[in-house]
């Protein structure tokens, strides 16, 4: 289970060192996938990659355009859409389900809820991975007698820094 707070979620809201945060998820990510014997294919890859060079939700059209301008890859939707769908499914990236986009993965090697703070200024998206929101709504929902299969909380605001120019 992870630890009650993500130890990357700050860092999208402060200043970073931006290309290390990237080349740490490529690196756990070919270590995961090797781990459970997962073909981390070069266009995956490239997919994860784009997705993490921005702490803004990318969507797949937005990924394919990138592929189309800067790599010259001739990628049809339903190739960035199973690319995502792998990214999906080994807990590498989460979806944000109210823009129809995908972010990275801050602790891939931990299965857990997501949670985000989504800045409706710059849009940046911070990952929370705190246990005990994702125990409240699991208690809640067993007191109604429902069975939670799946849950992403997003929550809208203003990030530290959108605030400050405010």
């Amino acid at each position: 289970m992870p630890s009650s707070h993500s130890s990357h979620a700050p860092l999208a809201s402060r200043p970073h060192d931006h290309s290390q945060c990237v080349s740490t998820a490529l690196a756990e990510a070919e270590t995961l996938c090797a781990r459970q014997s997962l073909r981390l294919t070069a266009l995956r890859k490239r997919v994860l990659e784009l997705v993490w060079l921005s702490h803004q939700p990318l969507g797949a059209y937005d990924i394919l355009a990138v592929l189309s301008e800067t790599d010259g890859r001739r990628a049809a939707p339903p190739t960035v859409y199973r690319a995502l769908d792998f990214l999906l499914e080994n807990g590498l990236v989460h979806r944000i389900a109210s823009l129809n986009a995908f972010v990275g993965c801050s602790q891939p090697q931990a299965t857990h809820q997501g949670q985000f703070l989504l800045c409706r200024n710059c849009h940046i998206a911070i990952e929370l991975a705190h246990t005990a929101i994702s125990q409240a709504i699991t208690a809640c929902a067993k007191d109604v007698d429902f069975v939670v299969e799946g849950q992403t909380v997003e929550v809208v605001g203003l990030c530290a820094n959108c605030q400050a120019v405010a």
